[in-house]
């Protein structure tokens, strides 16, 4: 008789493809991170004193910031319009939104010279600094998608009770988040005003707090719909087409106003030559409108695209590579810096910057640690309408 003596190990790391990607970057990510600590920005960063602003602010907080508006836009829309047909993308925008502002908040430890000092914002205030509102909004605004997201987590716990003693004060913080992220959308285009010698005229202008707000209307809408899209297919959910259809009908009607804005500002402030004069710049400013509003417009204006969960994904895709382009350029392409007598596309500038491999791989790793915390709430708590319980109280009861 033989023995088996044979050792069956007692755990495996039994992930899939895209957890262990996730994870590499979350590593790589903290790793850089470590060493920014350490050493020094300079040790991972190409950022200096004349280019202080580069791939960090564009992707983590002017894009990071308004990808999270479909947060404020459910809310909004279930609680305070009373439209609780969408109630089932309450949850997973919110989901994302509270992410999203996490993720802001990450990255800005790592941006900022000095990240021990993030907190003295609130002892050292600055009254005429658009930049203490920004700061109060996050701060604000994130302990408001906590308690948003609050039952969520409570009904996974079975505990019932705390979640329906949230739900029956909530309106006051629905009401507080719709107010702060307007102001914050907003605000991060009136941070731009102090530029108006340094932004290209294709782009300044004194309404831009307006236009920042309108397009991140367009582009919560269109990440509600890219995020229930994808969540369906990963976790093979039904998708609620019925309801992305009319959010997608939406999108036409507000990026019509937002090219209304934009090219009526430019036609008053007497701009218009720039558009096809500027070189560079005018290509990216076209990118810009007929990737980010043109195309999604006609896209979307088109009945079968909204009616196909195809339709809807590829459509929402374009629509956001459009405006994340507006955020690089407003924030970093289109900026002048000291050297040049004209204005220059910023990487054709005397003053050199090119963002660095560790610079990219920390605001990869960040956002993969965002698709991460999303996918193990959406597995383990009750993120989807579906999934919720019965008998769990909502807004009203």
């Amino acid at each position: 008789m033989k023995l088996n003596l044979t050792i069956q190990p007692r755990f495996r790391l039994n992930f899939s493809p895209l957890v262990w990607v996730l994870l590499i970057l979350m590593g790589i990510a903290f790793v850089t991170a470590m060493i920014r600590y350490i050493f020094g920005i300079g040790a991972i960063s190409d950022l200096s004193y004349s280019y202080p602003w580069g791939f960090w602010i564009s992707f983590d907080l002017f894009t990071g910031v308004v990808i999270s508006s479909g947060g404020f836009l459910m809310a909004g829309s279930v609680y305070i319009l009373g439209i609780k047909e969408f109630q089932p993308l309450l949850r997973p925008s919110v989901l994302t939104a509270f992410l999203g502002y996490i993720m802001v908040a990450i990255a800005l430890l790592v941006d900022l010279g000095h990240p021990e000092r993030i907190w003295y914002m609130m002892i050292h205030w600055n009254g005429t600094s658009v930049l203490l509102e920004i700061g109060i909004c996050v701060m604000s605004y994130l302990t408001v998608l906590a308690i948003e997201f609050a039952p969520v987590a409570f009904e996974g716990f079975k505990l019932q009770k705390w979640a329906h003693l949230i739900h029956k004060y909530i309106m006051p913080f629905v009401i507080l988040g719709v107010v702060l992220s307007t102001l914050h959308q907003s605000s991060l285009g009136s941070l731009l005003l102090i530029q108006p010698a340094k932004l290209h005229p294709l782009w300044w202008t004194p309404v831009l707090p307006i236009m920042f707000f309108t397009s991140a209307i367009s582009v919560g809408l269109a990440m509600i719909i890219l995020e229930s899209s994808l969540s369906s297919r990963y976790f093979q959910r039904g998708l609620e087409t019925h309801l992305l259809e009319k959010l997608a009908k939406a999108i036409p009607v507000v990026l019509a106003i937002y090219l209304v804005l934009k090219f009526g500002e430019l036609a008053f402030a007497g701009d218009l030559h720039y558009l096809f004069t500027s070189g560079g710049f005018s290509i990216l400013f076209w990118a810009e409108i007929l990737i980010g509003a043109v195309a999604p417009i006609i896209w979307f204006s088109v009945r079968g695209n909204r009616k196909s969960a195809n339709g809807l994904l590829a459509g929402a895709i374009i629509l956001l590579l459009g405006m994340i382009l507006n955020r690089f350029n407003v924030s970093w392409f289109a900026v002048r810096h000291p050297d040049p007598m004209f204005y220059m596309p910023a990487f054709m500038s005397n003053v050199h910057y090119m963002p660095t491999l560790p610079e990219i791989s920390v605001s990869l790793g960040i956002f993969a640690a965002g698709i991460l915390a999303f996918g193990l709430a959406a597995k383990y708590l009750p993120v989807f309408e579906e999934e919720h319980d019965p008998k769990a109280p909502s807004f009203g009861d």
